[in-house]
């Protein structure tokens, strides 16, 4: 068996442990909000998460991707006609991709294990620029684009912990301060439902059929999401209408109605990220791929379907086996969690991934969700959030980035020797 063979067998395996552990640790903590305020059951969450997940994956899943993770590598410094690596360049490339690919992977599996939410992009993205760096040197690396993704470390929990603390605020004072919530429930409840269905077709369309739909205008894309929102509205009111009583326990009842608003909001994050981050998590496997077939890499490599497929299983598999871990640290380790609370929490992450995509600014979902989750605890007061656990959150996020350059370099120079 030749050595490029073995690489490409050790791709497709590093790939398949990428997949499941970013189930165990991304689709994990976006699903940990909805566990922890008890919306859903721990295996509603996963049996939930893996249908959605997988249908994202196979049914709208991207079938082009990037072959850098966000365009992080200058490729053409690994070409076979490169000045510094010469015909060694594309094997150079594939021998860096499957380390990035187990470097994250292990990175991701330590975070899990201490049940700390990290971000998957940061890790890809660490282990790409440590082994870059001692494969052709700093030249090779996009650092406008090193410096983006790490002021998102800053940019994202801020943006989603302002939006989540606004929300949380507004149905503080609007509903469950009221001297009758229930009422407030019933008069408010089908704007919220219609302002939730505004986002999420906004976002699904932006989002998750962005590659299938090419710069829409955004008049027409603001009038579906109307169109939709406002019936969602008035399916809303006439369900809440029929057959209205003024419920014995008020707030039993709005958190019961939340948690219903959160279990959809929840579904959505599941089924976004099957459809968008499940091509980006096996890419560097198709590049793999491309490499070992045809001696070269082209910018844009395509993702096969089974491929597609064979990730979102990863995925869902690593959410089953190991995910408990990141969702009770995201579900109550940080801060208590209820159904309005977490609602909070997941519509402060949903729009300002929206938001800031649309601003063309890179932001992480997890720590955006993260960040959104310590603002509602700080709505109700700096004493209502766990420092110690939001301290060792913040800690892991800072040391993503070194930690997994410094794997991919040790496991480029191990994969180099062996399979020169």
């Amino acid at each position: 068996m030749s050595a490029s063979t073995v690489a490409l067998l050790i791709g497709l395996v590093s790939a398949a442990y990428m997949a499941w552990n970013i189930g165990a640790n991304d689709v994990a903590n976006a699903m940990g909000t909805s566990v922890g305020s008890g919306a859903l059951s721990l295996a509603a969450a996963v049996v939930l998460a893996g249908i959605f997940e997988f249908a994202g994956a196979s049914l709208v899943g991207t079938h082009v991707t990037e072959t850098i993770r966000t365009g992080i590598l200058d490729t053409s410094a690994f070409a076979a006609d490169s000045p510094i690596l010469g015909p060694e360049g594309p094997r150079i490339l594939l021998l860096g991709m499957v380390s990035a690919l187990l470097a994250a992977g292990l990175w991701l599996q330590l975070a899990t294990s201490l049940g700390l939410p990290v971000s998957t992009t940061h890790s890809i993205v660490g282990a790409l620029v440590g082994f870059a760096l001692v494969s052709v040197g700093s030249h090779s690396v996009r650092w406008g684009v090193v410096a983006k993704v790490s002021a998102s470390w800053v940019l994202s929990p801020i943006l989603g912990a302002m939006v989540a603390a606004g929300m949380f605020l507004f149905v503080s004072h609007g509903i469950l301060r009221r001297e009758d919530p229930a009422g407030a429930t019933r008069r408010l409840g089908p704007h919220l439902v219609g302002a939730v269905a505004f986002l999420l077709v906004l976002s699904f369309i932006y989002k998750v059929l962005g590659h299938i739909i090419t710069s829409p205008p955004w008049w027409s894309v603001v009038g579906v999401a109307a169109v939709l929102a406002g019936l969602a509205f008035l399916m809303t009111k006439a369900l809440i209408e029929r057959g209205w009583q003024q419920p014995e326990q008020p707030f039993a009842y709005v958190e019961r109605v939340f948690g219903r608003l959160q279990i959809v909001t929840a579904c959505y994050v599941a089924f976004a990220h099957g459809a968008n981050d499940v091509a980006n998590a096996v890419g560097p496997a198709a590049a793999v791929v491309q490499i070992h077939s045809l001696g070269s890499l082209p910018p844009n490599v395509p993702v096969p379907e089974w491929i597609l497929v064979a990730g979102g299983i990863g995925i869902v598999v690593g959410l089953a086996t190991w995910g408990y871990k990141v969702i009770a640290t995201v579900g109550g380790a940080i801060t208590e969690l209820t159904p309005t609370r977490g609602f909070s929490a997941e519509f402060g992450a949903a729009t300002t991934v929206l938001v800031a995509s649309r601003m063309g600014l890179p932001v992480s979902t997890t720590h955006c969700l993260v960040g959104a989750v310590i603002g509602v605890g700080l709505a109700r007061g700096l004493a209502a959030i766990n420092l110690r656990m939001v301290g060792r959150i913040v800690n892991s996020w800072i040391v993503t980035l070194p930690v997994a350059g410094a794997l991919a370099v040790g496991l480029f120079e191990v994969l180099r020797y062996f399979l020169a």
